[in-house]
């Protein structure tokens, strides 16, 4: 599973930085347009810190395998379809409702971080 969980942080990362590229450059005008520069710039950011996550839990995971550092891997991979995707779809088309989808994309961020804190504070052998 360690490496499903590494390819899945590589493969973020790399979008993240591709789509914030293109953002910069091939969708400035209609990010301007949109007044949504800032939104996109979030996506981005949250998208990379939670890939550089996954790349931490995916070394996590092949030293010591187990279930809630799987279960938080794959929060994080929802976080970021929903919480980004959705502010990805939101910047470049304008649809307003869009918003009301992200904060599900965050809980399960929030969930994914809590999911952690709990394997470190149940596992008193990991110093």
């Amino acid at each position: 599973m360690h490496k499903k969980i590494l390819l899945a942080g590589a493969i973020f990362s790399l979008a993240s930085v591709a789509i914030g590229a293109f953002g910069a450059h091939g969708l400035k005008n209609i990010l301007e347009a949109n007044q949504r520069i800032d939104t996109f710039e979030t996506a981005v950011l949250y998208q990379m810190f939670h890939a550089l996550g996954l790349l931490f839990l995916g070394l996590w995971s092949s030293k010591k395998p187990n279930k809630l550092i799987t279960y938080s891997a794959f929060l994080f991979v929802i976080g970021i379809l929903i919480f980004s995707g959705s502010l990805y779809i939101l910047s470049v088309f304008n649809i307003s409702w869009l918003g009301a989808v992200t904060p599900f994309g965050g809980l399960s961020f929030i969930a994914g971080w809590a999911l952690i804190i709990i394997q470190i504070l149940n596992n008193p052998t990991q110093d």
